[in-house]
């Protein structure tokens, strides 16, 4: 038992600290050619990594996608390389996220709108 006098601090508690696994960054183009290359070219230019390009799944009239055709690129960064990555794009954004992108349970449901743009 705790003695009275003694009271455990918040922060002392491990379950409370934030951890970063993984930080995914995806730029989805929606059509192959220079839109993709200029879009992987950001990415590598952000992470210092090569950027992995993705394939559409199925054929979407609507949108003019073929099935198998390369239409997004995406790269998945680790360790303090994410913190950092994610604390200069935070700081762009004043440090602030709007509350409806995160559940009741802490989980994100919707990127940030910065990395929407």
């Amino acid at each position: 038992m705790d003695k009275p006098g003694k009271k455990k601090e918040k922060f002392d508690n491990k379950m409370r600290e934030i951890k970063i696994e993984k930080l995914i960054l995806n730029l989805c183009t929606g059509e192959g050619g220079d839109k993709l290359t200029k879009a992987a070219k950001v990415l590598e230019d952000l992470t210092d990594q090569k950027p992995v390009e993705s394939k559409a799944k199925y054929t979407i009239r609507s949108f003019s996608i073929k099935r198998n055709e390369k239409i997004a690129v995406h790269v998945t960064v680790r360790g303090k390389k994410a913190e950092t990555l994610l604390q200069n794009a935070l700081k762009v954004k004043e440090h602030e996220l709007k509350k409806e992108n995160f559940s009741d349970q802490g989980k994100q449901l919707t990127p940030p709108s910065f990395l929407l743009t």
